[in-house]
């Protein structure tokens, strides 16, 4: 063994290739577990961490978790020998250091030979082997003296960083990652938070070893190329494809999870406000890059819809989903951090004024420009996403003028028109489904001018899978506008035209659901005590002639389900069988009429509640009639009327012939007054 150590001390004092470097590791690895002297131990360790033949041409972090992998396997298998009898029986001579003696001897080869972040390669290496995954394998004293000490080199790590180089930054932010669950609580507010989170964020996002500022993504482009038709081609025997493995495999962007939440904890416990605020411009430049990037790359130019079209198999099975995933891991990292910074927002009394809205809006151009990762996965796809998405509308909504400000930054530049583009059409929708929660803190001009300018040449165009997702965000919006209350005159200037296009697009480029929210919505807002039922108290009613006429004439065959995703604006309502494919036409707008009674004028409802017992009645097939005689039922007694609607309806049912109306239909009912027990003409009684 003596020999085994002078050889591999000679070895490390000499300059050797890789291939020897690796060995060298391996035996260095086997001696820390084997050695009885705590002076060669320490000796092992010091020469660990300052050998030329590792550090003179260090293959970045790769080196440092080689370095770090000793000794967590060391401590693995110091345990694991300690504690196997079949190994005391082998070696019984060979074990002369007790567990926390050899410890103490391990640490103190982290000496003043080496600069001090090497030393966390030694001290994290020792408390996952010996306390990771659960275990207790050291005493409670020795495992606090190992996390004071980890905390300590940190900070002190942090303190030198800035002359040493992005190994440094990037080592100390992936090492720390990992043992960080692992430190007490009172040690983790030991960490120098003000120093730490700039190192987080530019190793996570901006180094070679991280996210490198997006520009892989533009590197790509040069790798995707046109084969045979149509079809694009982004081979995996490629370079940039090579690169992208090895960009995904690499120790910071397989740990990018563990460091964002790192780094959501230093933005939640940074002493200097002002830190956060670099913090978030470094996000937005980052993203803002990503976006651009991502525009410049050729497979940006294919609709999500139209992948299978435009993609060659190999570039669909192999290398777009790995590309996908290291989007997906970014975005999710970026709303981590979010989510704890407005987190501290909220809860910060000692933040300046104007800190909250720069926050919100920064957050908001953050989404914005990752939306086309996240509009792949689904707006409302994981909560964290929507907590940071309507936490920082709420802020901003408390600010009109930012609010204004921020909108016209985000607006499409082509208003009034379809951009080409994928990515284009990918903000369009974004700014849809964000500027649709501002329509009450603007002004009626701003809705004009911003939002209705902007849904409008998406309202008619449902029967483009291309555009339905915009398609359907553009009816939400021009909802979210005329139900405004400050927006009385909009809605008396654009309900007629919306309800043409309503009427227009359903039922084949329009979903049942939408349909049903768009008139009930209408019928709404056109009822007392908007005012515009002043200048137009029929309005309701006139709607829902529309309807009825056109349940007339519709089709009672059952409709195709509409392949399109639900609009994300409106949640799901806990209407029954809602969006299922079972419905007809007919059956659906006489659900549209029902749902409507709510709403309507009193005198109004007097009169439909008998038309739309009818209109039901009209319905041919036993189940689709079932289910709206259950629905007519269910609108009558759950408690959606208010309480004068409900004692009209009430009487309607039981003594004016309502019940037998709906269940039996009006020509199965007794003709002429009768006097209460009285028997029919067709009684056998």
């Amino acid at each position: 063994m003596d020999k085994s150590l002078a050889t591999l001390l000679r070895a490390l004092q000499s300059g050797s290739d890789e291939q020897d470097v690796s060995r060298l590791l391996g035996s260095a690895t086997t001696l820390l577990t084997l050695l009885s002297n705590p002076l060669n131990v320490t000796l092992i360790t010091s020469q660990l961490l300052s050998a030329p033949a590792i550090w003179q041409r260090p293959d970045g972090l790769r080196t440092t978790i080689r370095i770090l992998g000793i000794f967590n396997s060391a401590a693995i298998h110091f345990v694991q020998s300690e504690d196997s009898p079949e190994t005391n029986r082998q070696f019984p001579t060979q074990r002369g250091l007790g567990r926390e003696d050899w410890v103490i001897a391990v640490v103190k080869g982290a000496d003043a030979r080496s600069p001090r972040w090497r030393h966390l390669c030694v001290l994290a290496g020792l408390l996952i082997g010996f306390e990771g995954r659960g275990k207790q394998s050291i005493s409670q004293s020795l495992r606090s003296n190992l996390e004071s000490a980890t905390v300590k080199a940190v900070n002190l790590a942090l303190q030198e960083e800035a002359s040493s180089g992005e190994l440094v930054g990037d080592s100390v932010g992936m090492m720390l990652s990992h043992v960080f669950d692992l430190l007490s609580d009172s040690e983790k507010m030991n960490i120098n938070n003000d120093l730490l989170l700039p190192t987080l964020t530019d190793a996570a996002f901006y180094s070679e070893e991280g996210l490198q500022n997006g520009d892989f993504l533009s590197t790509i482009d040069s790798d995707v190329v046109q084969r045979e038709g149509m079809k694009f081609d982004w081979s995996p025997k490629s370079s940039t494809y090579m690169q992208c493995q090895r960009m995904t495999t690499g120790p910071l962007i397989a740990s990018l999870g563990s460091l964002s939440r790192l780094t959501a904890f230093c933005v939640e416990n940074v002493s200097d406000a002002y830190l956060l605020s670099g913090m978030i411009d470094e996000l937005r430049a980052f993203t803002r890059s990503l976006c651009e990037q991502w525009r410049q790359n050729k497979l940006s130019e294919i609709d999500i819809t139209e992948e299978s079209m435009y993609l060659s198999e190999e570039s669909l099975r192999a290398t777009t989903p790995l590309l996908w995933r290291v989007l997906k891991s970014t975005m999710f990292a970026v709303v981590i951090i979010l989510r704890s910074l407005l987190g501290r927002v909220l809860s910060d009394n000692h933040m300046r004024a104007d800190g909250g809205p720069f926050m919100a809006i920064q957050t908001l151009h953050i989404l914005g420009d990752l939306y086309f990762v996240s509009s792949r996965l689904g707006a409302n796809a994981f909560s964290q996403y929507t907590f940071v998405f309507l936490t920082a509308i709420d802020i901003l909504s408390q600010f009109p003028v930012q609010a204004e400000a921020f909108l016209r930054a985000i607006r499409p530049p082509s208003a009034g028109s379809i951009p080409q583009h994928p990515l284009d059409r990918c903000l369009d929708l974004y700014f849809l489904n964000t500027a649709e929660h501002f329509t009450t803190v603007l002004s009626p001009e701003l809705n004009e001018e911003l939002l209705i300018g902007a849904a409008t040449p998406y309202l008619g165009l449902g029967s483009d899978q291309r555009l339905f997702e915009i398609f359907e965000s553009a009816h939400s919006v021009m909802l979210a506008v005329l139900s405004a209350s400050q927006n009385s005159d909009l809605l008396a200037k654009h309900i007629h035209p919306y309800v043409d296009v309503l009427f227009r697009v359903f039922p084949h480029n329009l979903s049942a659901r939408q349909f049903r929210i768009a008139v009930k919505t209408l019928i709404r807002i056109s009822s007392p005590p908007s005012l515009i039922s002043e200048r137009q108290p029929l309005l309701p009613s006139t709607i829902l002639e529309l309807v009825r006429f056109r349940l007339e004439i519709a089709s009672p065959a059952l409709m195709q389900r509409n392949a399109g995703p639900p609009a994300p604006s409106f949640p799901e309502e806990k209407l029954p069988f809602i969006g299922q494919p079972s419905f007809s036409e007919q059956s659906v707008l006489a659900l549209t009429l029902i749902d409507a009674l709510p709403f309507l004028p009193i005198d109004q409802l007097e009169d439909w509640l008998p038309i739309v017992a009818e209109s039901v009645n009209m319905i041919k097939d036993a189940d689709q009639l079932r289910t709206c005689r259950q629905r007519f039922w269910n609108v009558l007694s759950n408690g959606e009327m208010d309480v004068g609607r409900a004692a009209l309806c009430v009487a309607w049912w039981g003594t004016r012939g309502g019940r037998d109306m709906v269940l039996f239909g009006r020509d199965n009912q007794a003709e002429g007054p009768l006097m209460s027990g009285a028997l029919e003409e067709a009684s056998k009684l």
